[in-house]
């Protein structure tokens, strides 16, 4: 029996109540001084570093830090070394548990879930047709798109049931076999302090069989991986984090049952020339200094790609803003605005007619140089 016990907050040497601050500052400590770069050949260090960064990454993340806690808490670190991780796998194979099962693993995510629904034991085990997965995806578009609205193409990776097996994972032809680590019932029981808990068998992910012959086309899981192109219309007004949920465009549902959820998360790329502040867009833009002493018209470039007419006035500073009303972020039936900083730049050189011209608007201004 192969078992990873490590605690990953004794890993960093923080407190389980340790700020994503105190945990970052941990990390960055360590790896600079096990990072195999400044341990040459060390190949303790190395391993040393490989688990700092394991417990960076579990504990960074808080959707895997709230798991892993559970976990902890439950007593499941010291259960969850059992055999197997995979359909597939012969009786007396063993494998450590590593967390990046909870994603990696079809379904493991869902069914280690259900360890903590102590009243719904052996809920994972179910027959018939179910509903699918949702499935969250991250999607960058530009500030245009986010003030906007518009329409973009994303490439979703969904895991769906594999058409070869049918979501067996047994390979045409072949039999189901019943599960040696669990005996067919589809749950283990582990136990700590008195304490005991029934959760989905790891062996056979709960199903209670093992594929005699794993199926060639998904390894014996029962699902296999693909893309699915989907056109999304993103709301105008969006922000970095905010959310779009497309009903019934996530992972198809075993045996027939109804799609999950697809749930978008949008990320807006910094822009060139904009700046978002709520519903307003902030820029600059240079003039001269003879634009900025006489005053002058100037052209400038909105978000929806239109140029606007801006008059400057004599004597303008820098730093000087102007509010240019409607151009801003789209949201609902209303829209923020745009505010032009500027900026004034001078010639990187002056000829001597010009400089003398300078002299000249200097001693007539009563100005010092």
């Amino acid at each position: 029996m192969a078992t990873r016990t490590k605690d990953y907050y004794e890993v960093l040497g923080v407190g389980e109540n340790a700020s994503p601050g105190e945990i970052k500052k941990a990390y960055r400590r360590l790896a600079k001084k096990y990072h195999p770069d400044a341990n040459s050949g060390d190949l303790a260090a190395t391993e040393r570093f490989k688990e700092i960064s394991e417990a960076h990454r579990i504990l960074s993340d808080s959707d895997r830090r709230k798991q892993y806690d559970q976990l902890r808490r439950f007593g499941g670190l010291g259960g969850l070394g059992m055999r197997a991780g995979r359909p597939g796998a012969r009786p007396g194979e063993s494998r450590g548990f590593s967390f990046e099962d909870l994603s990696d693993i079809g379904g493991l995510g869902d069914i280690f879930s259900s360890i903590f629904d102590l009243g719904k034991r052996g809920a994972a085990k179910k027959e018939g047709p179910q509903r699918g997965r949702n499935v969250e995806y991250l999607v960058e578009i530009p500030l245009k798109t986010a003030a906007l609205g518009g329409r973009i193409r994303v490439t979703v990776p969904i895991r769906e049931e594999c058409a070869t097996c049918d979501g067996t994972g047994a390979a045409p032809g072949t039999t189901l076999d019943d599960c040696a680590e669990c005996g067919g019932s589809g749950t283990v029981t582990f136990g700590q302090g008195g304490f005991s808990v029934s959760r989905p068998c790891p062996a056979c992910l709960g199903r209670g069989k093992i594929p005699a012959k794993p199926c060639r086309s998904c390894g014996g899981r029962g699902e296999v991986r693909t893309k699915r192109k989907i056109k999304v219309t993103v709301p105008a007004g969006v922000e970095s984090g905010s959310k779009l949920r497309l009903s019934g465009q996530g992972e198809r549902g075993p045996r027939g049952g109804p799609s999950g959820d697809l749930v978008i998360r949008f990320r807006v790329k910094e822009d060139r020339f904009f700046t978002r502040e709520g519903l307003n867009l902030v820029c600059e833009v240079p003039i001269n200094v003879a634009q900025a002493m006489l005053g002058s018209r100037i052209r400038v470039r909105t978000i929806d790609a239109k140029k606007v007419i801006l008059k400057i006035p004599p004597s303008t500073q820098a730093g000087t803003v102007f509010r240019i009303r409607g151009h801003g972020v789209q949201k609902g039936d209303g829209r923020g605005d745009q505010f032009v900083r500027i900026r004034i730049e001078t010639p990187d050189e002056l000829s001597e007619e010009g400089r003398k011209a300078a002299e000249r608007l200097a001693d007539a201004a009563g100005l010092k140089y």
